[in-house]
């Protein structure tokens, strides 16, 4: 057998092990993909396919069986949304955390697209780390960027490394471009996932920054002990921020100890510390600082 035919096999045995946990997500204002992650019925998509729906909410099965969903949460924050079916012994697959997702590698996404339920297309990790425009002011950080055909109903479909896991939630694509769409990586859709599962919500809390993930050049990331980190741009006045004191430029690198690669790293430890005190390890002008910040936390109505 030629190493093509194998590798064809095996992408057949994957899809074929993979695509029973991808579910179409129905309203009466669209469509979309989903994710069952517990054979207890949760089930994840983008906060937009879900949002503003009209009428009930349905999940199909890839057998065709329809169910009717609630949805346990939404956070527009992430685009990423949690369903509820009453239904038990579900296929369902697992997001990966790793962060071992390079450039270059091989990935399938499967989904609904323009409801052709449980398409199937491979392609790349063309690139990690990319920022999109988000909601308000606030921009999507650290997506995947893949060449892997992704088109509207593909949202809140699963992005699958070549061992099957779910290394990305499909969210986006950019109107009259070719080849290039966006996943949330999984590493952000645990932690936000468990949280709406928790609570149903997830109130941010606020230091008062603008920032941004970069790299960090070869040498000082040598020095430092990480590829990338977390720039300050600016600091807003009388905000938990001003007074710890951080300043434009500061570079973040650690928050109660766990790397910042993006701002989404930096949102997760002040989501998980409550509003509580955080540590951050700091670079200013070339040297390391140790800063506390107690962030603000701002609830939202019920």
């Amino acid at each position: 057998m030629s190493r093509l035919s194998e590798f064809s096999d095996e992408l057949e045995s994957l899809v074929e092990s993979s695509a029973p946990s991808v579910v179409a997500v129905e309203h009466g204002r669209g469509q979309g993909s989903g994710i069952i992650v517990s054979g207890d019925g949760y089930v994840i998509t983008n906060a937009h396919v879900v949002h503003g729906r009209a009428g009930a909410l349905s999940v199909r099965l890839a057998g065709g069986e329809e169910l009717s969903a609630d949805v346990i949460g939404e956070d527009h924050a992430s685009d990423l949304a949690v369903l509820r079916v009453g239904a038990r012994g579900l296929p369902h697959l697992s997001l990966d955390e790793s962060r071992r997702l390079r450039v270059g590698q091989l990935v399938l996404a499967i989904g609904n697209p323009l409801r052709f339920e449980r398409s199937v297309s491979l392609g790349v990790v063309s690139a990690i780390d990319r920022s999109l425009p988000g909601p308000g002011r606030r921009p999507f950080e650290g997506l995947v960027q893949t060449d892997a055909a992704i088109n509207p109903g593909n949202s809140g479909g699963p992005l699958l490394d070549a061992r099957g896991a779910v290394v990305g939630i499909n969210t986006a694509v950019i109107p009259r471009a070719n080849g290039l769409g966006f996943a949330i990586p999984a590493h952000t859709a645990v932690w936000v996932t468990a949280v709406l599962i928790r609570d149903g919500r997830i109130d941010r809390p606020v230091l008062g920054i603008s920032a941004q993930g970069i790299d960090l050049t070869p040498r000082i990331a040598a020095e430092l002990g990480q590829s990338r980190a977390v720039r300050v741009h600016g600091v807003a006045a009388s905000t938990p921020a001003s007074g710890a004191p951080l300043k434009p430029a500061d570079l973040l690198l650690t928050a109660n100890g766990s790397p910042l690669y993006s701002v989404d790293d930096l949102q997760r430890v002040l989501v998980l510390s409550g509003g509580s005190e955080v540590t951050l390890r700091v670079q200013r002008d070339g040297q390391p600082l140790s800063l506390s910040v107690t962030p603000q936390l701002k609830r939202k109505a019920a």
